[in-house]
């Protein structure tokens, strides 16, 4: 790592901090069982780049959606057999674990939503609400404030976005419900998600603003109607001191990722936000980890909240974790060795600093393996294609600082490697938590140096979980999807 050269990367885009890498031209980047290589070519010109704001010119609208998808704002009639209309993404036949599959038996109709949202819903390949879910759905639209603690990637956003377009009332033309995040990528992929899932409900307006992008955009968006919006803090804050965003007629605000979001990093300009809101206004926490900072924002401003916990253990129970002991001098070898005998469908490898990030990257595709790089330097529209572009499967391997490890959902990500240890037990548990998603099975292998040994050992007790040492040959029923299941049956874990 300390030898890695600064020249001049080759690259996919129009400027050299774009975050795209490609190895040398003409070298294999990796066959069946590699991690390296991109699933295809693309040309720059091609890239699509998603928006920092959605819905409002310069993302897909709802009119786009429903050209897309000829049963969106399709008239229902009573008495039509409506799911026979509806289009579903095929069944995702994949094993998953109790972390998801140990429900009540609810189903999404049980709750009495409109039946435009269940369209949205299903259309989604969402079949059933998982165990968050069915805790969350039924008392928030009782519009009681909610504490919420389960595992990352168990279905935290659909638990919150549900109910919130359930109570929008379409009707009233003011911004209704509000959703913060910590980060921008995770607030671009929680409005798409709504956009989606509210694609048939005649009209919701759901825009998303974050820091990086053009305020003079934003400020002109809210001149239009907008129902629901998806904020990170700082730029929601300012948009509302300006007297642009009007958020006196709020009724819901959720904060995903609470955790982050009541950290000293952001939790004056949430304290600021909610000065802002109605009295009478519901607020909704969801997390993985609760720190004392939650519990104390939670006695100030919440009224009554149900609780939820849904977190027995911390860790997925279909992520299995290895260690491989190594110096710093070896660990690109070691990645270059994992690459050639793993079988990655994508990955997502972690850093302790922007700069690592950049020489990794640049390491790995001179190895000849195809990558990605993403972290909070870099100019808001690359990493805004680097996300678009990882997500759709343009290329096998990120490599990322702790930005990515918040709330991104990509189902194809299969590994996760952290090239640098974390120091905190709740980072690790946020990194690993990008493979497995959603019940199904990932890997997470961890690169530990000397001085990493007595962290190792600190996060295993914290989190109360194995890191095992690395075996010499990985199990590919562990965390390869074709080596599942094919009926989709719960893993016993």
């Amino acid at each position: 790592m300390s030898t890695a050269s600064t020249q001049n990367p080759v690259i996919l885009g129009h400027s050299n901090q774009n975050g795209q890498l490609r190895g040398p031209v003409g070298k294999p980047a990796g066959g069946q069982g590699s991690g390296g290589g991109s699933h295809q070519t693309q040309q720059p010109g091609q890239m699509k780049q998603a928006s920092s704001t959605i819905n409002n010119g310069t993302g897909p609208s709802s009119t786009q959606l429903a050209k897309a998808n000829p049963t969106a704002n399709t008239v229902i009639k009573p008495g039509d057999d409506w799911k026979r209309n509806l289009t579903l993404p095929p069944k995702d036949m994949r094993m998953r674990t109790s972390d998801v599959t140990a429900t009540k038996g609810n189903e999404f109709e049980d709750y009495c939503l409109k039946r435009e949202l269940l369209m949205g819903i299903f259309e989604m390949g969402w079949e059933k609400p998982s165990p968050i879910q069915e805790e969350s759905i039924p008392i928030a639209l009782s519009g009681r404030d909610i504490l919420a603690r389960a595992k990352n990637g168990t279905g935290k956003s659909g638990a919150y976005l549900i109910p919130l377009l359930e109570r929008i009332d379409l009707k009233k033309d003011c911004i209704q419900a509000m959703g913060i995040v910590p980060t921008r990528e995770l607030a671009l992929q929680v409005s798409q998600i709504c956009i989606q899932i509210s694609k048939h409900m005649g009209g919701v307006k759901v825009m998303a603003t974050t820091g990086g992008t053009n305020l003079r955009d934003d400020i002109m968006r809210l001149d239009e109607t907008v129902h629901v919006v998806i904020a990170t803090p700082g730029r929601i804050l300012d948009l509302i001191k300006k007297g642009v965003a009007k958020v006196n007629q709020v009724q819901m605000m959720v904060l995903d990722e609470a955790d982050k979001l009541l950290s000293q990093d952001f939790v004056v300009m949430m304290e600021e936000v909610l000065s802002y809101l109605p009295k009478q206004r519901q607020i909704l926490l969801y997390s993985a980890t609760f720190p004392l900072s939650v519990q104390k924002f939670m006695n100030s401003h919440l009224s009554k909240p149900y609780e939820i916990n849904l977190m027995e253990e911390l860790t997925l129970k279909g992520v299995t974790q290895y260690y491989a002991y190594v110096t710093e001098r070896q660990k690109v070898h070691c990645l270059n060795t994992l690459f050639s005998r793993l079988q990655i469908n994508q990955s997502i490898i972690f850093c302790n600093s922007s700069q690592r990030v950049e020489l990794l990257a640049k390491k790995i595709s001179q190895l000849g393996y195809s990558c990605f790089y993403i972290h909070a330097k870099m100019r808001q529209e690359h990493r805004n294609r680097v996300f678009h572009d990882f997500r759709n499967g343009l290329c096998r391997n990120l490599v990322c600082t702790d930005l990515f490890t918040r709330g991104i959902d990509i189902q194809a990500v299969n590994v996760v490697i952290n090239f640098d240890f974390p120091k905190l037990g709740e980072t690790y548990l946020h990194r690993i938590g990008r493979s497995g998603r959603f019940g199904h099975l990932g890997l997470a292998i961890n690169l530990i140096t000397y001085d990493d040994r007595f962290n190792l050992k600190g996060i295993e007790e914290q989190l109360g979980t194995e890191i095992r040492p690395i075996p010499g040959s990985i199990d590919k029923s562990l965390y390869v999807a074709e080596y599942h299941s094919e009926n989709g049956e719960e893993v016993k874990l």
